[in-house]
């Protein structure tokens, strides 16, 4: 099924009534994560959208009413859009952002381009889980259901036991603007058993989250999974892995992507770059950034 802006936009939005001044909105948005900020009347119906570049040309007017400023109108999105519809929009226009407006008008939430990136790494994590779900029927003789689901941290035993503290602060990073694509656990009795996005749960845990969205694979003869220990369980017997607190944050190295990456670049640095047949008009390799070898 189709995604629609509903499942992917964000309900409690920023914004500014159109009493506002320039000095006002200038403050508001001096805080916030914000490029501009939709605009409503009394009512909360959206009348159009002031960006930092408008509140730029009148910086030397803070006393300047907001709808004196702005143009009448936006682009817009309803709920029921389809999602990939939002993205062409946000694409054709050059947005980051899309207000999304009920039948009556009124600012009901906003969809950005980050939201419709964020929808495609969602997509791809069904796929892991639908290959474990395979290999747990195929290897036990059970049948699992995928669902959806928000799962506490506290009821999480994790299954790998380190991470890379440069891992951490992106996911951090990428938690606090609501990007993080979901968990993937199995769920045994009351507790889950966490596959995949250890880094996301540590550092949700760290900014004192308790709960992170999640792909569960849920067994549909639950006492009869509950009797067996798979071997990932066995696997935190052996490292004492019992919650999340036990994994070992790794604050020395990086990730293995970062020193793969790393290797390569320093290796193209202190040796000659590939030899390959030049571009019309293209600098020499001499002549490039060492990124571009």
């Amino acid at each position: 099924m189709a995604e629609k802006v509903e499942d992917y936009m964000v309900l409690h939005v920023e914004h500014i009534t159109q009493e506002a001044t320039v000095g006002d909105a200038i403050r508001q948005l001096t805080v916030s994560r914000h490029h501009g900020l939709p605009v409503v009347d009394p009512e909360g119906k959206l009348i159009g959208f002031v960006s930092a570049k408008e509140l730029l040309r009148n910086a030397e007017h803070r006393e300047r009413r907001i709808a004196s400023i702005i143009r009448p109108g936006t682009y817009t999105a309803t709920p029921q859009m389809s999602l990939d519809d939002a993205a062409r929009m946000l694409f054709r226009y050059g947005l980051r952002d899309l207000p999304v407006v009920d039948a009556e008008g009124r600012l009901v939430g906003i969809v950005s381009n980050l939201d419709v990136v964020r929808s495609h790494f969602e997509r791809a994590s069904p796929v892991k889980a639908e290959s474990l779900m395979r290999l747990l029927s195929e290897r036990y003789g059970l049948t699992f259901t995928l669902r959806r689901a928000v799962i506490p941290l506290d009821r999480m035993h994790p299954t790998q036991w380190k991470v890379y503290q440069d891992e951490l602060e992106g996911r951090r990073y990428e938690l606090e603007r609501g990007f993080a694509e979901p968990l993937l656990a199995i769920q045994k009795g009351s507790d889950y058993l966490l596959i995949d996005g250890h880094h996301r749960a540590l550092a949700a845990r760290e900014m004192g989250l308790r709960q992170l969205a999640a792909f569960v694979l849920v067994c549909d003869r639950p006492e009869d999974f509950q009797r067996i220990e798979i071997g990932l369980e066995r696997l935190q017997r052996e490292h004492h892995l019992l919650h999340l607190s036990d994994i070992e944050v790794d604050r020395s190295g990086h990730h293995p992507l970062i020193e793969v990456t790393t290797q390569l670049i320093r290796r193209f640095e202190g040796e000659e770059a590939p030899r390959v047949l030049p571009r019309h008009n293209a600098p020499r390799p001499e002549e490039g950034a060492p990124g571009n070898a």
